[in-house]
């Protein structure tokens, strides 16, 4: 199911929706780094395309992490 969630980056709020799925996943990738899930997602908005969605680079990072875990 996707479910919206919001979180503040850099002292400003914003809001993404992403499926439950792809969200266990950030939240794992965090946690292994020893990290909060908004020091995550503040790296993830930082690295993404201009004309890239917030949801969008979430989805396409948990991939990438997932590919070079040997998942």
């Amino acid at each position: 199911m996707i479910r919206k969630h919001s979180v503040t980056l850099r002292g400003h709020r914003t809001s993404f929706s992403l499926e439950d799925e792809f969200w266990a996943e950030a939240v794992a990738i965090a946690r292994r780094r020893d990290m909060s899930i908004a020091a995550l997602l503040t790296e993830i908005d930082e690295a993404r395309d201009a004309d890239s969605n917030l949801s969008s680079a979430i989805r396409v990072y948990v991939l990438y992490e997932l590919k070079h875990l040997g998942v």
